[in-house]
């Protein structure tokens, strides 16, 4: 969804430094980390708490700094399968067990 919004209309619905935004639109400043910060800028943004697009914000500025979205850290159950994704992601496969336990975590959804 493209939302066209000025910088100074967004800045001014999401109680922010214009002068800020700016620099993190040309990737000279990372996003926030304060979640409650990031919350104004979604809201200002037009989008609704737990849809997707409110999802892909948060992962997009987790990832932008460099971070795994705090929510998926706080659940164990997803903690334990990074290294094996990681491995993937670098192009190793994961072992038979490691692949074992996500399809059962998969079905167990």
């Amino acid at each position: 969804m493209l939302k066209k919004i000025s910088l100074r209309s967004f800045s001014i619905a999401a109680q922010a430094d214009p002068g800020n935004i700016s620099r993190i639109e040309r990737g000279l400043l990372p996003p926030p980390h304060d979640r409650a910060i990031l919350e104004r800028y979604a809201t200002a943004l037009g989008l609704i708490e737990g849809d997707d697009a409110w999802l892909r914000f948060f992962d997009h500025a987790a990832a932008d700094r460099g971070k795994i979205p705090s929510d998926l850290m706080n659940e164990d159950s997803i903690v334990k399968f990074l290294p094996a994704f990681f491995r993937t992601l670098r192009g190793k496969k994961p072992t038979d067990e490691e692949m074992q336990a996500i399809i059962e975590k998969i079905q167990n959804s």
